[in-house]
C-alpha cells in the first residue's frame, strides 16, 4: 500500500472512531456553542464602557475560533495516543508499515475536518447572535488548517509524555486555557502588565489571534511585520511553529511502550 493509501486507510478509521463516540462529537460542539451564548449573547460586549468585553463582537472571533483549534487537537490528540499507548497499539503499529508521522497526519486530517465543521457554525452563531461585522476572508482556511497542525503536535507530546488519558486531558486544560485567554484572543494585549508580554508573544495562538483578527476584523490595529500585511505574516510565523510542532509530535510518539 501507498503512503497515501495508508494515510487514507487510517484517517477513515480514525474517523469513524470519532462518530462512534457520541459524548465526544456532542462536546466538541456544544462547548463553543455555550461561550458564545454566554460571552456573545447573555454578557456582550460594551465597546464604550469598562471591564473585559471592551471591544466590538468582531473583535472576540479569533478567540471563539481558538476554543476548537486549540482544544479539540489537545484534548483529542493528547487522549489518542495516550490511549494507545495504554493499550499497546503502537507496538502493534510497529508491526505495520505505517509510520508514527503518517499516524499523526492521519489523525490531524480529521481534527481538521471537525474543527472545520465547528468554525462553519461558530461564525454563523458568531454573526446570529452577536451581530459581528465579519470580513470572510479566503486566509481563514489556511489559519485554521495550520492551527490545527500545530496544536495536533503539541497534543501529541502532552499524550506522549503524560502517564495516562487522564494526565493527558489534564494537561491539555492546564495548558489550554492559559492560552486562551492570555494569547490575544479575549484579552487584548494592553489589558495585560507590560512583564508579561515577551510571554505572549511565545504562544502559538497568539499568531493565530492577530491574524486572523487582521483578516476579518476591519478595525483591528495589527501592526505589519517587517512591513508585511500582518494577516500574512502571522500566517507565516504560526506555519513555521506548526512544522516544528509537527515533527516534534511525531518524534514523541513512542514506536513501543
Amino acid at each position: 500500500m501507498s503512503r497515501m493509501g495508508r494515510v487514507r486507510s487510517e484517517t477513515s478509521a480514525g474517523w469513524r472512531s470519532f462518530v462512534r463516540r457520541r459524548t465526544a462529537v456532542f462536546f466538541t460542539f456544544f462547548f463553543p456553542v455555550i461561550l458564545i451564548v454566554i460571552f456573545g449573547a447573555l454578557i456582550r460586549t460594551d465597546p464604550t464602557g469598562g471591564g473585559l468585553f471592551t471591544e466590538p463582537p468582531a473583535f472576540y472571533v479569533p478567540g471563539y475560533l481558538a476554543v476548537v483549534v486549540l482544544f479539540t487537537p489537545l484534548s483529542r490528540m493528547g487522549s489518542e495516543v495516550a490511549r494507545h499507548r495504554e493499550g499497546s497499539r503502537f507496538e502493534k503499529l510497529a508491526t505495520t508499515p505505517l509510520g508514527r508521522g503518517e499516524w499523526l497526519l492521519a489523525q490531524t486530517v480529521v481534527n481538521a475536518a471537525i474543527i472545520g465543521l465547528a468554525s462553519l457554525l461558530i461564525l454563523g452563531l458568531v454573526i446570529v447572535l452577536t451581530g459581528a461585522s465579519i470580513v470572510f476572508s479566503p486566509l481563514l482556511v489556511p489559519y485554521v488548517l495550520v492551527g490545527v497542525v500545530c496544536f495536533c503536535g503539541v497534543g501529541a507530546m502532552l499524550g506522549s509524555y503524560t502517564d495516562s488519558q487522564d494526565g493527558a486531558v489534564a494537561a491539555s486544560n492546564g495548558i489550554g486555557l492559559p492560552l486562551l485567554f492570555l494569547s490575544e484572543t479575549f484579552v487584548p494585549l494592553s489589558q495585560l502588565p507590560a512583564w508579561f508580554e515577551p510571554l505572549v508573544h511565545l504562544s502559538p495562538l497568539t499568531y493565530f489571534a492577530r491574524g486572523v483578527r487582521a483578516a476579518t476584523y476591519s478595525g483591528a490595529e495589527t501592526p505589519a511585520v517587517a512591513g508585511i500585511d500582518p494577516a500574512i505574516a502571522n500566517l507565516a510565523i504560526l506555519a513555521v511553529l506548526a512544522v516544528l510542532a509537527f515533527a516534534l509530535g511525531a518524534r514523541s510518539i513512542p514506536q513501543t511502550d
